[in-house]
């Protein structure tokens, strides 16, 4: 049985602790928003999958319940910041298999100012749930006094750069690209472009990645409504539908940490094996995908995951974003919306705002950030610990 989007909805996504809102309040936004953009009610959703990493058990609850209060199944998910996609993908499965026709996908997240810790514990290393990763790097690198997440992306630059000549300023090149497409997008964190030059300036994180390089903490919320077939035809969305071609999540295998590698700890097999698996489900490839929305949440990983995709061949990623192969009038546009770096990056929202970005830009309704003739787009959102999940998403 198929799967289709047929609604939408994101919020604005701000700077923590900007705006006066709890997490329900986002939640009930960006739902409202997915339920209107589909032209049903909250009634006719039987079952819901919430995603979010940082608030209480049964928060998914409370938000939901500001939808209304139906009595319908909510499942909480929590899958670092591939939370939003596995919420999307639970929504997908209880579609394809048969067992409901119309369900909410909904992802938010209420964040602390400051970079993030070593897990969604944010605390003590020995107890995380990246232990295991984090041993790796630390066996590799040493372990320095800078902020854990951006510590290990980092590492894996500082490999990349080692081991095929990737340079800083190809690294800030991701980094540009991101924050000028940002600059069309209203609901993006940041709409300040900035040239290579300024973001090689800006404050080193660790090296060799600079503050513009990594995605903010963010308070936001995003949502889609997943449908059957059945249920198109009989509420009359055709209009309103791209299908969800295929889906995979893969997590760590001992390919992961065998190499003692940063570039293989922080996700390239997992990403790598996904996309795959995507490619075989839906016989579709990366040369029929139009548009991407992927995740980088630092610079490097951009890089990283041309090559999981298939984009380029291994190493080759820098002179790929260096050519503007991965931009308006190139090949593919990746991260139109500004990606996580540059549109914000609550976690359990992240991979839901991915799919509302492909879904407008399949439809035709990006505005500015429209991608001419765009019919295919493949999303990918992955999670330290570890999760990738991959999308194909096309005009119904």
């Amino acid at each position: 049985m198929k799967a289709y989007i047929v609604g939408v909805g994101m919020t604005k996504f701000e700077k923590p602790e900007s705006r006066d809102w709890r997490y329900w309040d986002m939640a009930k936004e960006a739902g409202t928003k997915a339920l209107d953009d589909a032209g049903i009610p909250y009634g006719k959703v039987q079952q819901v999958s919430v995603g979010y990493c940082f608030q209480a058990s049964t928060a998914g609850q409370r938000a939901a319940y500001e939808l209304g209060l139906t009595g319908v199944p909510v499942y909480n998910v929590n899958n670092n910041c591939a939370t939003g996609s596995t919420a999307l993908m639970m929504a997908r499965q209880f579609v394809e298999g048969g067992i409901s026709d119309c369900v909410l996908a909904l992802g938010f997240e209420k964040m602390k100012r400051g970079a993030l810790g070593g897990g969604s514990d944010g605390g003590d290393f020995a107890t995380s749930p990246v232990a295991r990763h984090y041993g790796v790097m630390a066996a590799a690198h040493g372990f320095e006094m800078t902020p854990p997440t951006a510590q290990i992306f980092g590492n894996a630059a500082r490999e990349h750069m080692e081991r095929y000549g990737t340079t800083q300023a190809q690294l800030a090149a991701v980094a540009a690209k991101n924050h000028r497409h940002s600059a069309d997008n209203p609901n993006a964190q940041f709409q300040d472009v900035w040239t290579v030059d300024e973001i090689l300036a800006a404050k080193t994180i660790h090296r060799p990645l600079t503050k513009l390089q990594c995605s903010p903490t963010s308070d936001g919320a995003a949502a889609a409504v997943v449908v059957s077939e059945r249920f198109l035809v009989q509420h009359g969305l055709h209009g309103r539908a791209v299908e969800i071609v295929a889906q995979a999540m893969t997590t760590d295998t001992g390919e992961s940490f065998a190499s003692g590698s940063c570039i293989d700890v922080v996700g390239k097999p997992m990403s790598r094996a996904a996309a795959l698996q995507v490619y075989e489900a839906s016989g579709l490839g990366i040369e029929d995908v139009d548009v991407v929305e992927l995740h980088d949440c630092f610079s490097v990983n951009e890089l990283l995951t041309y090559e999981a995709l298939g984009m380029c061949g291994e190493g080759e990623s820098g002179k790929l974003v260096e050519s503007g192969a991965t931009t308006y009038g190139g090949r593919w546009v990746v991260n139109p919306s500004g990606g996580l770096i540059s549109k914000g990056h609550p976690l359990g929202a992240t991979g839901l705002a991915q799919a509302a970005e492909l879904t407008w830009q399949l439809r035709g309704e990006a505005g500015v950030r429209q991608v001419a003739g765009a019919r295919v787009g493949l999303a990918h959102n992955i999670g330290l610990g570890g999760a990738a999940v991959v999308t194909m998403l096309r005009a119904a």
